[in-house]
């Protein structure tokens, strides 16, 4: 005997009831044993059950309008599914059963009430249909199909809504039922039995899988199959973790875990039945019959990964008794749970500290303000006597746990998950482990289980792989490098350095566009173009209520708003990358602030391109400083739009078309006088004296300018360029004063004993910055141990690509962290 059980969404309508049908049909013709069908409600019927008993109850007249739905889908089944000759009747059984139904749901209604007892019976409604329809409709395949009411073999207690089995009794009216009948496949109705007096009584929601097995267990059947709309049990949810995997094979102990921990593809109690007779379980997908599924047995053969799975239970509810009463106090404990037990209230995690202060319990938020109330009843002496706190209670809340048999032969594990999840803020607030080592939960805020699955799936069973999630924030010359380059890179990234890089927002000025799935690279303008009006604030709201695991906000802007609101990402464990300077030349205590940020919520906050584009300048500068040494000097061309425009200005090229040729090659910022001021340039020292050590404000800097001050005052840059033409006797001047003096000229910034400054030089022959050409930096640290010759950094340090590139750099760096 084979034993097959078919789910809600397997039997959800008439082209899914006919692949069931294919699926007995071929089962039958390859096997010599005759099978035992178990079937489920049809998709969505018993929450309707349920809608309309309520509403009944609740004396709402809405309950008929729902009993009309529940009709009109039987009917509809009937209708597509069945010949002609047989729809008469089903059609009959059907308004026969409706009736019976209909007088329920108006008993319900007049009475305003719904009994534990008669809710049975209204959900039952949903089986004992399906499980006839498709009965009839098998006998025209095999015709020596007949039904079986399981309540006539399933007896239980009468604990109604979750009836406990009398398995003896149980067995005995199966073995006897099966002894008599020769019927090649008969069919049950799941999730449904009778109590001892012949009342109707319910298994628990997906206890059609308990149907399953108490009839497999009753019959020593070869095999149990669970068919199911998924490919087995996975390694996590698959609706949360798109990179999760079927599990191939795994122990009974292994999924009674996954399965308690909410893997909802089987039912919990279903394996207790056919563990001690040692009845596989195929977890097998009704729409892909030929995938291998899952099998459930007494081994586990492992890929060499000791963790099999990772589930969770949402809605849970923290429940904390604690006080210095409990210590050494023999009873408490069992006091606690004595009390939840009368009431009926299931308690899903504990733990308790090996100091007796306080016991921590897990259960289902619905119970938890009856179980506030029942602890604080029960020890109403001890709190009054101040002995005891009244019990506390943290609602919403999920538990997260790690299943593998092979758990226990691994060191480190706990290690690695709290720290995977520690990584990336998930904050835990309670810890469970048993001596089984089997399994270990955690339980974590509602808010945080997509970010905590995905990192732990990440960690356990991606090869390492690490999701980096950016959102994009400035998409003008650097920012479109920049994203052409992760388009070139992905692959290289996924490869080689196990990255795997997602853009999941951009924004400009004008427009916003946000893909979960993360945006398709080559046609990232054409999304934007069709993304909704840019909106800062709702911008950061989208971006938090995403919760991704390893975020990162790029801000390749140059916008002074935009600036002042990292600290929101920090705060968040969002990382920042950015090549917009004015953050970390801000106010001083600004920028501690969010340096503090950056620690505290373990955020990385990175702008190396803030100082030289792409070269490697504060990368250095860190490494000089953690490891010892002291800066003392720096000396340093900083600008490479100035480099630029002095090393083409000429007497046959102007002042004002180098500048503007400056502009058009991207050198510059959108507004020159930016750059042509000297602000940018000490904004650029300043950070390098602060990432130095030293505490500075911009103020401090003094800013020899080279503009006239007509130039300084414009408002515009139309009329800054036409001042630059006016003005051009003066800069005629300072290059010949350069030619002169065998110089050329360089806008150097400095710093020494404490003090900066920046502004333009006649640079001699012999200097280092001589030669300095293009749109080159330079930059030469004078430490404790570079004391007659400096740390030399040179390179490009201007240009939309190098600029991308440094911004790129410090993204793979936090994807390396």
């Amino acid at each position: 005997m084979n034993v097959l059980k078919f789910g809600g969404t397997s039997v959800a309508n008439d082209q899914n009831i006919k692949k069931v049908i294919e699926i007995i049909s071929s089962k039958s013709k390859e096997s010599n044993n005759n099978l035992a069908i178990v079937v489920s409600a049809f998709s969505g019927v018993t929450d309707l059950l349920l809608l309309a008993s309520n509403t009944a109850a609740a004396k709402e007249e809405q309950y008929k309008n729902i009993l009309q739905q529940i009709q009109n889908k039987h009917y509809e089944v009937v209708e597509n599914l069945l010949e002609k000759d047989k729809k008469e009747q089903v059609i009959s059984l059907l308004t026969t059963e409706f009736k019976q139904l209909q007088t329920l749901l108006d008993g319900c209604f007049l009475l305003g009430e719904l009994t534990p007892k008669t809710a049975d019976r209204i959900l039952s409604f949903g089986e004992l249909l399906s499980s006839q329809i498709i009965a009839v409709a098998l006998q025209k395949v095999i015709p020596s199909t007949e039904f079986k009411d399981s309540r006539e073999v399933i007896k239980t207690n009468t604990n109604f809504g979750k009836a406990t089995v009398d398995f003896k009794t149980t067995n005995a009216f199966i073995k006897t039922f099966f002894k008599t009948k020769q019927a090649t496949v008969l069919v049950f109705p799941g999730f449904i039995a009778s109590s001892a007096n012949g009342n109707t009584t319910t298994l628990g929601r997906g206890g059609s899988d308990y149907t399953a097995a108490i009839l497999a267990a009753a019959l020593q059947a070869s095999t149990l199959e669970i068919w199911t709309d998924v490919n087995g049990m996975y390694t996590a949810n698959p609706k949360i973790v798109k990179q999760a995997q079927p599990i191939a094979s795994i122990s009974y102990q292994e999924a009674m875990e996954l399965s308690h921990f909410g893997a909802k593809v089987l039912y919990p109690p279903t394996i207790q039945p056919v563990l001690d007779l040692n009845i596989p379980i195929w977890i097998k997908n009704t729409f892909e019959p030929d995938a291998f599924g899952t099998l459930i047995s007494n081994q586990s053969k492992s890929n060499g990964n000791p963790i099999k799975g990772i589930s969770h239970i949402e809605s849970i509810a923290l429940i904390t008794l604690e006080g210095s009463g409990m210590i050494g106090v023999s009873g408490s404990s069992k006091r606690l749970f004595e009390t939840l037990s009368n009431h009926n209230i299931n308690v899903i995690f504990i733990t308790q500290a090996s100091s007796e202060h306080s016991i921590c319990i897990g259960i289902q938020n619905q119970d938890a303000e009856l179980a506030k109330q029942a602890i604080d009843a029960t020890f109403e002496i001890e709190i009054a006597q101040h002995k005891i706190e009244a019990c506390i209670v943290e609602e919403d809340l999920c538990i997260v746990a790690l299943v593998g048999e092979n758990m226990k032969n691994h060191q480190g594990l706990s290690g690695k998950m709290f720290s995977t999840l520690g990584k990336n803020n998930v904050n835990i607030r309670a810890i469970a482990q048993g001596a089984s080592e089997r399994n270990i939960s955690v339980v974590i805020a509602k808010k945080d289980v997509r970010k905590a699955l995905n990192t732990l799936h990440e960690r356990f069973f991606e090869d390492n792989t690490k999701q980096l999630n950016l959102f994009v924030m400035g998409v003008g010359n650097v920012g479109e490098k920049f994203i052409d380059q992760i388009y070139q890179q992905k692959k290289f990234l996924k490869e080689h350095l196990k990255l795997n890089v997602r853009v999941i927002a951009l924004s400009n000025s004008r427009k916003m566009f946000f893909d979960s799935e993360g945006i398709p690279l080559k046609e990232w303008k054409t999304c934007l173009n069709e993304g909704e009006d840019a909106n800062m604030k709702f911008f950061i709201e989208k971006v938090k209520a995403f919760n991704y695991r390893n975020s990162i906000f790029v801000d390749i802007t140059a916008n002074s708003e935009v600036a002042t609101i990292y600290d929101q990402f920090l705060k968040e464990n969002i990382a920042v990358v950015t090549c917009n300077k004015i953050a970390a030349a801000s106010e001083y205590d600004n920028y501690k602030n969010l340096k503090n940020l950056s620690r505290k919520y373990n955020a990385p906050f990175l702008f190396e391109t803030n100082v030289g584009a792409g070269l490697p300048i504060i990368d250095t500068l860190k490494h000089l400083i953690v490891s010892g040494d002291k800066v003392h000097k720096i000396q340093a061309v900083l600008s490479g739009s100035l480099n630029f425009i002095f090393n083409n200005f000429s007497e046959t090229y102007s002042f004002h078309d180098v500048v503007k040729e400056a502009g058009v090659q991207g050198f510059t910022e959108p507004d020159p006088k930016i750059d042509l001021s000297g602000i940018d340039v000490a904004r650029k020292i300043l950070i390098l004296i602060r990432e130095s050590g030293y505490e500075m404000e911009i103020e401090d800097i003094e800013n020899n300018s080279f503009l006239p001050e007509e130039c300084m005052n414009t408002t515009t840059n139309e009329a800054f360029f036409a001042s630059l033409v006016k003005h051009n006797a003066h800069f005629e001047n300072l290059l010949a004063q350069a030619k002169e003096k065998n110089s050329r000229l360089k806008f150097v910034a400095s710093f020494e004993n404490g003090k900066a400054s920046v502004g333009l030089e006649f640079i001699p022959s012999d200097s280092p910055f001589y030669n300095l050409e293009g749109k080159d930096n330079i930059v030469q640290f004078y430490t404790d141990r570079y004391v007659d010759q400096p740390l030399l950094i040179k390179g490009a340090g201007a240009g939309a690509a190098v600029t991308a590139s440094g911004i790129f750099a410090d993204v793979i760096r936090i994807g390396n962290f």
